[in-house]
């Protein structure tokens, strides 16, 4: 059934039966046509407003919910339905875990056209929440308003907000009361910045006229619970920031270094700006399995350290190395992943675009004392080329983690060419994973793949794919 007012189609009694790309659940009309649905969770059936009408699908949001799902879950935070950050805190675990490997398996087969493998059983996080070891937070003097506080004649105090922008809208910054993202004193450290900010008339970013003082709040700790606090400072006031940072590092003694950053750009970008160290060595140290690995402000590592553990555990486990391999590591970032596996193999060759990680790689295997390792920097399509493969010894194994968009064309076709033994393929997103698989089943087999949860209460996932030549 539907029915229409002057603005909106609204279509009813719509049940929701399973969840599709980027979280929404996804129903049926009557006549079969498929509903792509937002605010809602599979289970629940639903009268969904439309926002696009396309010929084979409607797009909307969930308007009114008659019957709830067995599946639904209390969210916990108070911002849930505002924020946009954990979209499925209101779906019981065990569903999260069932919906995201329903969600590899299907791309794989569908986009992928592969039909025998094995699906290892999905890999879920022991953390639900506060998993997180980074987070950053946005000042801004135009706090989000409700409809209630926009419709209100009550003075509802400051307009100074820190938190996150509201999705779609990047000059509001929703002001958050709590988050259940990063442990604390995560919540306590961002409070407590407010605060002090508020009571001492720190001016708070303007995004819309580019002016103000305080600018962005980024927080990291590590596995032993010490913390980096990084500042970005729209201008210099020493004053200010000398006796805003004092304040904090007193009411704080987690905190083992805090650096900051002028930045008058217009984007909130830190890796192009200076960073000043305040206090502490200006990063911190993390070990994973033996390895050590120094974070600094401007470092790319895995936000969710333990399945980040699990995760290299088990790409190390379907490479099944046996000491005298030469391993290929593509899109290598900082090495994390050539260094878990170098222990176990004769030499790894790591290439990746960003200059800045491969130093840092560079720089963690000196640390580590691994003498089998090399990295290279570019694009991966213009360095992974015939003459790279001509200079450098044939691959037995090799490991891919590419971006979201998955491999360049060029880059499927190099790793036909050098056509390593075992390939093991990390994806984050098994969408474009699949369609590079596609490209390669001709000469590999799909032995079997491993969804990973890195990140509960969203619905996005790793996978570990294991292909053997044939």
């Amino acid at each position: 059934m539907s029915r229409k007012n002057k603005k909106n189609l609204v279509l009813e009694n719509i049940k929701l039966l399973t969840a599709g790309a980027k979280g929404v659940a996804i129903g049926k009309t009557e006549d079969g046509k498929t509903v792509l649905v937002s605010g809602a969770i599979p289970g629940d059936i639903v009268n969904v407003r439309v926002k696009k009408a396309k010929s084979k699908y409607y797009e909307g949001e969930a308007v009114e919910v008659l019957e709830k799902s067995p599946f639904r879950a209390e969210p916990k935070c108070v911002h849930f339905g505002t924020c946009g950050g954990c979209k499925w805190q209101n779906m019981s675990y065990e569903k999260q875990l069932d919906f995201k490997q329903e969600e590899v398996y299907n791309n794989i087969k569908r986009i992928g056209g592969i039909e025998d493998f094995e699906t290892v059983s999905i890999l879920g996080s022991e953390e639900q929440y506060f998993y997180r070891n980074k987070m950053e937070f946005s000042f801004s003097n135009a706090r989000w308003l409700t409809q209630y506080e926009i419709s209100s004649e009550e003075n509802f105090g400051s307009k100074d907000a820190l938190g996150f922008h509201i999705p779609g809208m990047w000059s509001k910054i929703l002001d958050l009361k709590e988050c259940f993202l990063q442990e604390d004193p995560s919540n306590a450290i961002r409070l407590a910045v407010k605060e002090y900010s508020v009571e001492n008339g720190l001016d708070f970013f303007d995004v819309r006229n580019h002016e103000g003082f305080l600018r962005t709040l980024m927080m990291r700790q590590n596995s032993k619970g010490e913390w980096m606090v990084l500042f970005q400072l729209f201008r210099e006031e020493k004053e200010n920031r000398e006796k805003l940072f004092a304040f904090i590092l007193e009411k704080f003694p987690q905190i083992k270094t805090l650096v900051y950053a002028i930045n008058s750009k217009a984007n909130d970008s830190i890796y192009d700006l200076d960073i000043n160290v305040y206090f502490g060595e200006g990063f911190l140290m993390e070990e994973m399995d033996g390895l050590k690995f120094k974070i600094g402000p401007k470092s790319f590592f895995q936000t969710n350290y333990k399945q980040a553990l699990e995760l290299y555990r088990k790409t190390l486990e379907f490479a099944d190395l046996k000491g005298d391999e030469v391993v290929y590591d593509l899109y290598t970032g900082t090495g994390t992943i050539a260094q878990y596996v170098a222990r176990n193999a004769k030499q790894v060759i790591g290439i990746e675009s960003v200059q800045e990680a491969i130093d840092a790689a560079i720089e963690h295997a000196e640390l580590n004392g691994l003498t089998n390792t090399t990295f290279y920097c570019g694009d991966m399509k213009n360095v992974f080329n015939d003459e790279f493969m001509e200079n450098h010894p044939k691959a037995d194994v090799l490991i891919t983690d590419p971006p979201r968009d998955g491999m360049h064309q060029k880059v499927v076709e190099q790793i036909l060419k050098l056509a390593p033994e075992k390939v093991v393929y990390v994806s984050c997103n098994s969408a474009t994973q699949a369609r590079d698989l596609a490209l390669m089943k001709e000469h590999y087999t799909l032995v079997k793949i491993l969804p990973v949860d890195m990140f509960p209460q969203t619905h996005h996932v790793e996978n570990i794919a294991l292909l053997i030549k044939k």
